[in-house]
């Protein structure tokens, strides 16, 4: 019998351990991108917290964005990341205490946020809808959570739109299609707008970023893992695994190797009283 736990260390149901050596690694990898980085930005600007209002950071990781939304609040606001993974919890406890920042961080799940109705002017939530089996039960919690005329940004993946170039076409296409087969919510980058819109929020904003990796800098870990789970769950015969790894390290040398995403983001407002 095949193993039906979920496959991804962030879904919903695994991410209740305390080792937070590969996660933490992982998140800071993914902070590294360029990409990431003026999506970020950009959904920053948009929210514009201000001192004295209340932050919270949905699935805050290493809590690098509530540090963030605590330094646009001030001592005179509250910035609170709020995220399941108690490991997670600790680095970012560690790191906020090393920057000498006011993040707090409490333990929560994004489909139940330990928070009262109307308690949050600004709500940031990055990369969590993907791993969630019920995301339109947290888009229900963000507008139980804002106040009137409090502000969301919702950053998410679509996995639909990764490309990995070049490589036989079918081989390519099993390999990703079973890496999006196996994700909670793998498309959730393109129902945010709509999951927002469902539950009474006005939308103000698209946004999207293709996060590009260098072909020099590649995540040949990442590919292998793809390959391996292929030949897995035989989508792909071991030969033809080994042709794809040689295909893309050898575009890698010439600098022709391509492999990339689309990050989308919405932002959004619940409408004042």
């Amino acid at each position: 019998m095949s193993d039906s736990r979920p496959t991804s260390a962030f879904h919903s149901d695994n991410r209740a351990g305390s080792d937070a050596g590969r996660p933490a690694a992982a998140l800071d990898a993914q902070a590294a991108s360029a990409g990431v980085r003026r999506l970020r930005a950009w959904a920053h600007r948009a929210l514009a917290a201000r001192p004295g209002e209340r932050a919270v950071d949905i699935g805050s990781g290493t809590g690098s964005e509530t540090r963030v939304l605590a330094a646009a609040v001030t001592a005179a606001g509250d910035a609170v990341g709020v995220e399941p993974h108690a490991g997670l919890r600790a680095v970012a406890e560690e790191r906020a205490a090393a920057e000498g920042s006011s993040a707090r961080f409490v333990d929560g799940r994004a489909q139940a946020l330990p928070l009262g109705d109307g308690e949050a002017d600004v709500v940031h939530c990055e990369r969590v809808f993907q791993h969630l089996d019920d995301p339109e039960r947290a888009a229900a919690e963000i507008a139980r959570i804002l106040r009137p005329g409090g502000r969301v940004a919702l950053l998410d993946t679509d996995w639909a739109t990764s490309i990995l170039h070049p490589g036989d076409t079918e081989v390519v296409a099993a390999v990703m299609g079973g890496a999006r087969a196996a994700a909670a919510n793998p498309h959730a980058g393109r129902a945010l707008a709509g999951q927002l819109a469902a539950v009474g929020l006005e939308i103000d904003d698209l946004g999207s970023q293709a996060l590009i990796q260098r072909h020099d800098v590649v995540n040949q870990p990442l590919i292998r893992m793809l390959g391996e789970a292929g030949v897995r769950r035989e989508l792909i015969t071991e030969r033809q695994r080994d042709r794809l790894y040689a295909d893309l390290e050898e575009a890698a040398e010439r600098g022709a190797l391509h492999m990339s995403v689309t990050m989308f983001g919405v932002i959004a407002r619940r409408p004042a009283a």
